[in-house]
């Protein structure tokens, strides 16, 4: 199967469910479903490459670090690898070839011509100073300079990485190439090659996707209860979005806690209390104290997992009392659970249509950086949204056409895509 050289740390406890097992699992039903030849479905089980890196680093104390950063690139079938950095503490190989995966999917899905990766370093960012996360960037990006580029492998943002580490990745890949070269990465700083409308891009997406879920109900956005897990760039984008648009956000939340309003919370003063208090939402006023646990089951009309993944599981699925669930976290409904959500009638809206915005302006930046030409955020917004909507509209026809959850269609989409460039591109040698 998989990766089977993965080291004897990485095996999950029993309660664990692997995120690499489940994406493959859903590989195996979107085949299943479109008939796939057995050996398209082993070539697209496994990733194309897998690449893990030492790196050590100097701390501000004089100690030297040695830690290990990977990167690991799935299908580049349709064009050039695309996906995201991440630190944190939970990075495995498992993990981040689960998401390299998941990015193929997407990318196809919304008919952009990228292939999937990810990349990682298990580490807490708010453990080491902005001197340390440079030299960690900077080394990294180093050790991945041959497989890396603009026509290669673009990084972009993930959890526990922002438009400064892209700058300092953009500056080391330029440095070592002899010129500056804006399009090896994405979300970078405006002054550098940004693109307008990325930092909300994400969040954006998951208010379209919502927005056109509920229209297909004959329901809009106005008077919607909404809560959200997670407050981070994503959470608190769609937040905001979906405040501005009339939807009653009830609660929020984030690692350290949430906050509760029935009559819905003031998202624009949530988010400046958060920033006054280290992204801590904790004692918001004129609101009531919430933990992770009990969001996830309150009564409401949509409820949006913006965190981490495995957040609605066997334990809980059968308290939750949302009708659509907005997956705008990576995997954040187990195999078994969403199972259990479509036999209760819940809508899913999958992760890989759901959370594709920020995928969508990185294409978008990435076009805009190669040509040199920047466009002003009405424009980037309008071509963000004409992609979002025309692949909600193309999951729904799949849905009809086959009579299929929403979930298994967007996958038949994504991975029927890239099988049939496999069967035209043919294999070589």
């Amino acid at each position: 199967m998989v990766l089977t050289s993965l080291s004897p740390q990485e095996s999950p406890s029993p309660a664990y469910i692997c995120p690499l097992d489940q994406a493959c699992s859903y590989l195996e039903e979107a085949a299943r479903e479109l008939k796939l030849d057995r050996s398209i479905i082993d070539i697209l089980s496994n990733p194309r490459k897998v690449v893990t890196v030492s790196i050590p680093v100097k701390r501000d104390d004089g100690e030297v670090q040695v830690m290990a950063g990977h990167r690991v690139q799935h299908c580049d079938i349709l064009g050039p690898y695309k996906g995201g950095i991440r630190y944190h503490p939970a990075v495995t190989l498992r993990e981040v070839s689960a998401l390299a995966m998941l990015m193929t999917w997407k990318c196809s899905l919304l008919g952009i011509p990228y292939g999937g990766a990810k990349g990682g370093i298990a580490i807490d960012p708010k453990s080491y100073s902005i001197g340390e996360l440079e030299r960690i960037t900077r080394r990294y990006t180093s050790e991945l300079i041959k497989d890396i580029g603009p026509a290669v492998d673009i990084p972009a943002p993930d959890m526990g990485t922002s438009a400064r580490e892209m700058a300092w990745m953009m500056d080391t890949y330029s440095v070592n190439v002899g010129h500056a070269v804006p399009g090896v990465v994405t979300g970078k700083p405006l002054s550098i090659g940004g693109s307008r409308g990325r930092e909300m891009a994400t969040g954006r997406g998951v208010m379209i996707i919502v927005r056109e879920a509920l229209a297909d109900l004959g329901k809009s956005l106005v008077g919607t209860r909404v809560a959200i897990q997670g407050f981070g760039n994503v959470g608190s984008a769609a937040a905001l979005l979906l405040h501005q648009a009339g939807a009653k956000v009830i609660a929020v939340s984030t690692g350290m806690g949430g906050v509760f309003s029935d009559v819905g919370l003031d998202i624009p003063a949530l988010k400046a209390y958060a920033a006054q208090n280290r992204m801590s939402i904790v004692g918001f006023p004129q609101a009531a104290a919430i933990s992770n646990t009990e969001l996830l089951t309150l009564a409401c009309d949509v409820l949006i997992p913006a965190a981490l993944e495995n957040q609605i599981t066997e334990d809980n699925v059968d308290r939750i009392q949302a009708r659509i669930i907005a997956e705008a976290a990576n995997s954040p409904v187990t195999l078994q659970a969403n199972q259990a959500l479509e036999a209760r009638g819940i809508m899913v809206l999958p992760d890989i249509l759901t959370n594709a915005g920020g995928v969508v302006v990185s294409y978008l930046e990435w076009v805009q950086g190669l040509s040199y030409v920047f466009w002003d955020e009405e424009r980037v917004n309008r071509e963000l949204e004409n992609l979002m909507v025309q692949a909600y509209r193309q999951a729904i026809q799949q849905t009809k056409v086959r009579q299929i959850s929403l979930r298994l269609a967007a996958y038949t989409l994504g991975v029927g895509r890239v099988a049939q460039a496999f069967t035209d591109r043919g294999l070589y040698p």
